[in-house]
């Protein structure tokens, strides 16, 4: 499945993100391409804001990960972009295949610790606050995802 879209701001863009949350599932792994600056921190602020996490969130990039440890569904917010220099056996492994939903920032970073499906989304600029969005799988657990995504911004 594939649906490319476009936001129009940054709330848009939150709001895409909470959809997506509505559809995840635990061992989801989402990937997050885009440029610096593209909006993928303030997607995942829309995911985390819909799974019910109160913390503020923020890129990690310096930190590599970032725990969010919600009931039901904890989020793991990984930013491979370091890794491309450095030692990846730092046990990634554990939350990418865990039982939250994994966000994958730079994922060509970390592309082998990455097995199965995944929800591949990549984001791009078009200038001001505005996005185009792709997002792929083949997750047929996320077949109303795209229904959803569909209706909403190409219906």
């Amino acid at each position: 499945m594939e649906l490319i879209l476009k936001t129009h701001s940054k709330e848009e863009t939150m709001e895409l993100g909470e959809i997506v949350a509505r559809h995840s599932f635990p061992s989801l792994i989402i990937t997050l391409d885009g440029d610096l600056g593209a909006g993928k921190t303030t997607f995942v602020k829309g995911l985390a804001s819909s799974l019910g996490i109160k913390e503020k969130v923020t890129s990690p990039t310096f930190n590599i990960l970032k725990c969010y440890f919600v009931k039901p569904l904890p989020l793991y917010h990984i930013d491979a972009y370091r890794l491309d220099l450095g030692n990846k056996d730092i046990g990634l492994e554990e939350f990418i295949e865990g039982d939250g939903v994994c966000v994958i920032e730079w994922p060509n970073f970390i592309q082998e610790m990455i097995l199965g499906d995944t929800l591949k989304i990549s984001i791009s600029s078009l200038g001001d606050d505005n996005r185009l969005i792709k997002l792929e799988t083949s997750l047929d657990e996320l077949k109303d995802l795209f229904f959803d995504l569909k209706e909403k911004y190409n219906g």
